[in-house]
């Protein structure tokens, strides 16, 4: 524990950011992280309670007391060996994670929590500044071969833990670029991809090879979905080619919104508007780029991917930005005796809603007006909870006028062709059929098939996503080796 009364003497200190004006003339990152000197006396804030219920809170189950005593102490290389003990890519979390560890920090019952966020953050960008994140080739190699198929977080954490204990590992992506949802779902003014290409290059040092643009299994007919693959590989030819074969694709069906004039043109989901914003960003040529420049957008759903297309349609130029949650406005504060150390319901406001944007709640839209197969507007009525059921309010009708509509409502189930290409026994949601028990974890029905990420556990955060990459790589090294190693 760094200083006994640190909570006591010291306040939460917020990570900055940019002004709006700045920030909304390019796709750059803007917060500005914490200096040593704030970092440390954050980092004195934590109590060392005697049950870090922070820990728990963690996907990742980072070790948060113990970097935290090693940032007061100044000794931030040991600090990123602890970080790096739990999570493969403290980067990613660091800055996209809505960090379920402060909810749970025991300072959070009656006191603003630790910013663990903000100090996971800052360690590891001072271990890149400083050359500490280097590769960690195995020593021994095993003569084992797997497969990763779908190169996001899940399978990015589970290609690294099964490389560094000597397997052949190949990593097979359908896109163009290894990322997964981090590359083509998360816009780069929340996380640059020079961070992902960084590990990208980790990857390859400590044995990975990676394939892009590669599809296992059939191209699915009609598809919407941007950057498919340049060719296709069979299962079959999996099963032949490696000892074990580890699933952890991204749910990517987005929920859609079946209304009366849906067909018009000008409504799009969120997946077929972000990703194209960000390969221009790398420096793609796109025809005909969905964008929102002088349009008036509405965003039909409150999330975090429909605060990411509220930020990009500001830096896009949009006349104007709504957002629709079809829940009623949570409170401000939640009711802390109630909710902790568990994450709470309350009202986030994002720095996208800071940038520009109204927002409507307990809003239900029934219907798409156009003229000439063209998105005009939409018609709307206010919900209630009723009975246990979302009812209209009559007399709450309301025309929105909408030149342009993105539907964000979150993602039901993974892409089938994938699961069913493998014969994988699918949940009532559409997912992967898979436990999570010690013993054969992460297994499917199909001999040596393996599933995990939001594939397996439906749609869910980038930090769980590393979780089960890397509690699946434990089982599929235990499957082939009869033992691991490897931290579960």
């Amino acid at each position: 524990m760094g200083k006994v009364t640190g909570f006591m003497e010291y306040e939460r200190v917020e990570e900055g950011y940019k002004p709006v004006p700045e920030r909304l003339k390019n796709y750059k990152e803007f917060v500005i992280g914490l200096d040593d000197q704030a970092a440390t006396k954050q980092a004195a804030r934590c109590m060392d309670c005697g049950t870090p219920f922070c820990n728990s809170g963690c996907p990742v189950n980072n070790i948060i007391p113990d970097f935290n005593d090693l940032v007061f102490q100044g000794d931030w290389k040991e600090a990123i060996n602890v970080l790096h003990s739990t999570n493969n890519f403290p980067e990613f979390t660091g800055r996209i994670c809505p960090a379920p560890c402060e909810a749970a920090c025991t300072l959070n019952v009656n006191d603003d929590a630790v910013g663990i966020k903000s100090i996971e953050h800052a360690i590891i960008d001072r271990a890149w500044e400083h050359g500490w994140v280097t590769p960690q080739p195995a020593q021994i190699k095993t003569g084992k071969k797997v497969a990763v198929v779908g190169s996001g977080p899940a399978g990015m954490a589970a290609a690294q833990q099964l490389a560094r204990v000597g397997h052949d590992v190949t990593l097979f992506e359908k896109n163009d670029r290894v990322g997964g949802l981090l590359r083509y779902g998360i816009p780069d003014f929340k996380m640059e991809k020079t961070h992902i290409d960084r590990r990208v290059e980790q990857l390859k040092a400590e044995g990975v090879t990676i394939r892009t643009s590669v599809l296992v299994g059939e191209m699915p007919k009609g598809s919407k979905v941007t950057n498919w693959a340049k060719e296709t590989i069979s299962p079959a030819q999996l099963h032949a080619d490696f000892d074990a074969v580890l699933l952890t694709g991204g749910s990517e069906q987005s929920r859609d919104l079946p209304v009366p004039g849906r067909d018009l043109d000008g409504i799009y989901f969120a997946m077929e508007f972000l990703p194209q914003q960000n390969k221009v960003n790398a420096g793609d040529k796109l025809k005909n780029q969905l964008r929102a420049d002088g349009k008036h957008v509405i965003v039909i759903g409150g999330g975090d991917t429909g605060s990411d297309c509220v930020g990009t349609s500001n830096r896009h130029g949009a006349l104007s930005v709504t957002q629709f949650e079809v829940m009623p406005q949570p409170p401000v504060e939640e009711n802390r005796p109630m909710t902790w150390p568990y994450w709470p319901m309350k009202l986030r406001t994002s720095s996208s809603h800071d940038e520009g944007c109204v927002r409507e709640f307990a809003i239900s839209t029934k219907e798409f007006v156009g003229e000439k197969g063209k998105l005009t507007g939409l018609t709307t009525v206010h919900i209630e909870l009723k009975d246990g059921k979302m009812v209209e309010i009559p007399g709450t009708e309301k025309t929105y006028k909408a030149d342009l509509v993105l539907l964000a409502m979150g993602f039901v189930n993974p892409v089938a062709t994938v699961l069913d290409a493998f014969a994988v026994d699918k949940d009532n949601r559409g997912n992967a059929r898979a436990s999570t028990d010690f013993t054969g974890g992460y297994a499917t029905n199909v001999a040596k098939v393996f599933a995990a990420g939001d594939m397996r556990r439906g749609q869910s955060l980038v930090v769980w996503a590393i979780r089960e990459g890397r509690q699946a790589a434990r089982s599929v090294d235990e499957f082939l080796m009869g033992f691991s190693d490897l931290p579960r």
